[in-house]
């Protein structure tokens, strides 16, 4: 048996398909988007009917290779990755991720594991090693099973809301000013801001928190942590939120680490934990009837935190974080570890704005 057909007959995934047809007809939508996460963090796919939706939760839809590279040229003007003569991937969308788009409800969106075609002479059918998202859950599943142990995350998006000229074209500027923390210059985003969080609350994301950064039009706004690969899905998720309220208010979601000079970048600190034992439950914030399948709105909670040495001195319900900044020229350098009682998650962030990266 091939990984594809593994991937589309195990247990419980057929379940899982009909309780999506159920929420299709439930919430009355006409069309799903399929898609996969590029190399680079792009979201592509395809868009099919809700008619097709057993047919293709069975057999996928074709894509090419070269479509986990955005469908790249290199300097030389070859694609990037995978020639013109490659075959093309087979995506198989994953049921627990179907959600619908509150900015259209008539539309539906799941992620997909992408395939090597069946039709291929060497591993018909096997994972494709280009799928970075595939690869996540690869990787995650085979270290719980050989350690006993799931790693958490939460992550902390900044990015920035750029104006534009009326032709569309960006003017170089924020919306806000530079002030970090100020709440006057939060609150210019505010309906920017309120429709992100309306948006995020519809498609699981659990907002708890947010402000405004240290450069012009920019703001962090945080969900809670979860395991790896379903923060993962929730940070693309964002980012296609942030898009879609951009076009609504006429704005640029800029996800670019240093869109220009002279002032901090944007980063993404990421906090990590390894868990043994917890619980999967259902966060329906607050909808009586979920706009999506429950697994979409799951968070898993509790268990015991192994992560950092000596956590039972300090236990508390809330975990640790432990990271302390000082400034130096437009730089954050972590320079000393403290235990504070405020946050979810554990770690140990060392992050550059000069840089604009987070490493953890």
């Amino acid at each position: 048996m091939t990984d594809l057909e593994k991937h589309v007959n195990q247990p419980g995934r057929a379940k899982l398909v009909k309780k999506v047809r159920e929420k299709i007809k439930e919430l009355g939508i006409t069309y799903i988007y399929f898609q996969f996460i590029s190399v680079t963090g792009r979201v592509v796919g395809k868009g099919i009917p809700a008619d097709h939706w057993e047919r293709t939760a069975e057999k996928g839809f074709q894509l090419v290779y070269g479509s986990t590279a955005n469908l790249f040229l290199d300097r030389h003007n070859n694609y990037i990755g995978y020639g013109p003569e490659a075959m093309e991937l087979v995506g198989i969308p994953d049921p627990e991720t179907f959600v619908q788009l509150p900015w259209d409800k008539r539309i539906g969106r799941v992620f997909c594991t992408c395939f090597r075609n069946r039709e291929e002479k060497e591993n018909p059918g096997g994972h494709l090693t280009s799928d970075c998202r595939g690869n996540l859950r690869i990787f995650m599943d085979e270290f719980q099973k050989k350690h006993g142990l799931e790693l958490r995350v939460g992550t902390e998006p900044e990015m920035m809301w750029l104006t534009k000229n009326q032709d569309g074209t960006p003017t170089g500027q924020g919306f806000s000013k530079p002030f970090c923390y100020h709440i006057d210059q939060f609150e210019s985003l505010r309906p920017v801001f309120m429709k992100v969080i309306e948006y995020s609350n519809a498609m699981g994301l659990d907002m708890i928190q947010g402000d405004h950064e240290d450069a012009p039009g920019q703001l962090e706004l945080n969900w809670t942590f979860d395991n790896v690969l379903r923060n993962a899905d929730r940070l693309s998720t964002y980012r296609q939120i942030c898009a879609q309220v951009a076009r609504e208010h006429g704005l640029i979601a800029c996800f670019m680490t240093k869109p220009f000079m002279g002032v901090s970048a944007s980063g993404c600190h990421t906090n990590m934990s390894l868990w043994k034992g917890g619980k999967v439950s259902v966060n329906k914030l607050g909808h009586k009837s979920l706009p999506g399948v429950e697994e979409v709105f799951s968070y898993v909670s509790g268990g015991k935190n192994t992560f950092m040495p000596d956590t039972k001195r300090h236990a508390n319900a809330r975990q640790n974080r432990f990271t302390v900044y000082r400034r130096y020229y437009e730089t954050f350098a972590c320079f000393n570890c403290d235990w504070i009682f405020y946050s979810k998650f554990l770690s140990k962030v060392m992050g550059s704005r000069f840089l604009g990266t987070s490493v953890c």
